[in-house]
């Protein structure tokens, strides 16, 4: 098979298909999760009543955490928490997270689940594996070839060189005039 743009265009885009319709969906929901994020859901939920310590800055304590987690039997699944203000987050492993308001005492202890496919594509675009930012990286070079060939493919008329470039600049154009109008 002779090797021409266009089908190294093809069989580029051919092979990332898959990567490229998970990066799509993936970053539109990541653009709205705001409004909906269907990363996880939560299949059973119970609601908490702790003790709130006299002094609340104990909580910031990692063996009070645990210790505190023993009532649910997730001491050892104990993977990290957060203070904000007047409220706690504990995080435990598979996908176990308690949110109490510290002024109430009163929580929610929920057992979540990956949303098939949806999550799993989101999971892919924030990775910080490195096997998959090596991977991503080559999925970039693999775009910008991608790109660079579909400008070769056509002639005439409607070849980059007489048309494509002005969309081409017009596309380049407006994410530059978004950020500088709306920095």
């Amino acid at each position: 098979m002779k090797l021409t743009n266009r089908n190294l265009h093809r069989d580029i885009a051919y092979f990332y298909i898959g990567l490229i319709i998970a990066f799509s969906f993936s970053g539109i929901i990541l653009n709205h999760r705001q409004d909906w994020y269907p990363m996880d859901y939560t299949y059973e939920a119970k609601e908490v009543q702790l003790n709130i310590p006299a002094d609340p800055t104990i909580l910031d304590s990692e063996d009070h955490i645990r210790q505190m987690s023993t009532q649910w039997d997730l001491a050892s699944a104990y993977d990290g928490h957060r203070l904000r203000d007047k409220d706690l987050r504990i995080y435990y492993k598979d996908n176990i997270i308690l949110d109490v308001n510290l002024e109430t005492g009163k929580g929610v202890l929920e057992y979540k689940r990956k949303v098939p496919f949806l999550g799993h594509t989101m999971t892919l675009h924030k990775s910080t594996n490195s096997f998959w930012i090596w991977y991503s990286d080559i999925f970039g070079l693999a775009m910008l070839t991608i790109a660079i060939t579909g400008m070769m493919i056509t002639k005439g008329s409607n070849s980059f060189k007489k048309r494509g470039w002005k969309l081409a600049l017009a596309g380049m154009l407006f994410p530059l005039l978004f950020l500088i109008l709306f920095p």
